[in-house]
């Protein structure tokens, strides 16, 4: 490379110079935006290894992944190259695509196999994994100096998000505790809020609503606006998955929990309050007057291809569902977004979260060597490659959401994300409580509210059942 592109790469990394002018600088030098991308990641590349930090002690080392089929995935492979040659390490990997990667998971660390040193998981599924040690406390490596560069800055990691993949494998004990086990490391999140569709508002006359009881109205107001579609969409299928996302981060923000921990530790349900009730039946209402005809079978697949397809004029969902939603689609270019807080005297937003991490299996032969990976793949300089030139959303760490390419290229293409996310950021946790026996019950939860939906049952009586329920299976486990 000639000195020209040099300075120019070097001014944009110092944040002296924007990415349009980078783009349009190195335009005139005859190098296009993709290899204008190229470039700059492997100048990030090249001042990270001047760090001091002896990046190359496992050179020759080769470590194997196992990968969910996803865009965070994607942007993990596309930047491979400049890890191998920062380290002189070789990195292989599987990908398998979500309906089945789990299950991969689960067969390759029950049986103590040592094929994978590292895999992507959700921080739920931790519960699990960390209890049974099948994955390795990260904080033994974190805060080792000698192992973890020193730009890593482990600070830089949300708070919310940082603490929601630790937890001390006490059942009912807080996450992000001082006892805490680092059971993973986020690579990116999502954030539960509004997406919805600005063609259909704009044209309706329709208002952003601000909290349960506008939402339940502006979801009736849509569908009669709809040509044959309907108001909101929501996830329905008997799950876990339909609890966790819309339905808990508003249930969160009146205050209201899935279970009770008392001082002595044990654990009680929490579904069954007066408020919880109140915020149930209006839930209810919403689906059976403004939902999808068939809301029982629906997915995170479904609640997004039909606000991308537009059969919906909004969804309470993942943020970064609408963020894929908005390009590619029926409705690209038309869906915006913002934030929600269900209570009104709520100060903001509470969302719960999800979040992809990175975990180190116990049975790993070359641990030190995964840690190499893991600090990378998890650092700053991946995460700002993932959020400017791939569909790293929403990366995990609060220098990437400051980085102003990464703001522009969002606001430029999905109004209103950037706000959505800095005003909702500061309450987004996983409001769950960790214990064993959270998929079951949230399952159950799920198959409860399908019955409500379907008035087999009212939502006061409907919710005292679960409740009893919920105390049946904690007592029986030891755990109520």
């Amino acid at each position: 490379m000639y000195e020209k592109e040099n300075k120019l790469i070097d001014a944009f990394m110092r944040g002296s110079v924007s990415r349009r002018s980078l783009i349009k600088g190195l335009g005139s030098m005859g190098i296009t935006a993709a290899t204008a991308g190229v470039l700059v990641n492997a100048a990030a590349t090249r001042a990270l290894a001047q760090n001091g930090f002896d990046w190359k002690k496992h050179s020759g080392t080769t470590v194997k992944l196992l990968l969910n089929k996803h865009p965070y995935a994607d942007a993990l492979i596309a930047n491979l190259e400049n890890f191998k040659e920062l380290t002189g390490m070789n990195v292989e990997y599987d990908v398998f695509p979500e309906d089945v990667y789990f299950d991969k998971v689960t067969a390759a660390l029950s049986s103590g196999s040592s094929e994978y040193d590292a895999f992507m998981t959700g921080a739920y599924m931790t519960w699990t994994y960390g209890p049974a040690g099948w994955v390795d406390d990260l904080n033994e490596y974190i805060m080792d100096e000698t192992r973890t560069n020193p730009d890593y800055n482990w600070e830089d990691v949300l708070e919310g998000v940082r603490k929601s993949c630790a937890w001390n494998g006490k059942p009912g004990g807080e996450l992000g505790s001082d006892d805490a086990k680092q059971w993973c490391i986020p690579l990116a999140y999502e954030q539960n809020n509004l997406t919805y569709n600005k063609r259909v508002f704009d044209s309706a006359g329709l208002s952003i609503p601000g909290n349960i009881d506008e939402l339940v109205d502006t979801a009736a107001a849509a569908k009669g606006a709809m040509d044959g579609g309907y108001g909101i969409g929501v996830r329905g299928s008997r799950s876990w998955a339909t609890i966790h996302p819309g339905f808990l981060s508003g249930y969160a923000n009146f205050g209201q929990k899935d279970l009770n921990v008392s001082e002595d530790g044990l654990l009680s349900a929490a579904m069954n309050t007066d408020v919880s009730k109140d915020y149930h039946a209006k839930w209810v209402k919403m689906i059976q007057d403004s939902g999808a005809p068939d809301w029982s079978t629906h997915t995170w697949y479904q609640v997004g291809t039909d606000v991308g397809a537009g059969k919906s004029a909004m969804m309470f969902d993942a943020d970064i569902l609408g963020y894929f939603m908005n390009a590619g689609t029926a409705e690209a270019g038309n869906l915006a977004f913002a934030p929600f807080a269900a209570n009104p005297d709520a100060a903001a937003p509470t969302p719960n979260i999800w979040i992809w991490a990175m975990s180190m299996s116990s049975f790993s032969k070359q641990k030190d060597a995964t840690w190499y990976f893991l600090q990378w793949v998890t650092g700053p300089e991946h995460g700002l490659f993932g959020a400017r030139e791939m569909d790293l959303v929403n990366p995990a760490r609060s220098s990437v959401w400051a980085d102003e390419t990464f703001r522009e290229k969002l606001s430029s293409s999905y109004p209103g994300y950037v706000e959505m996310h800095d005003v909702s950021a500061p309450g987004a946790s996983i409001k769950f409580t960790a214990q064993p026996l959270f998929f079951d019950l949230t399952t159950e939860w799920a198959a409860t509210m399908q019955k409500m939906v379907a008035n087999e049952i009212p939502v006061d009586e409907g919710l005292d059942q679960l409740a009893e329920s919920v105390n049946s299976q904690l007592k029986d486990a030891g755990l109520g």
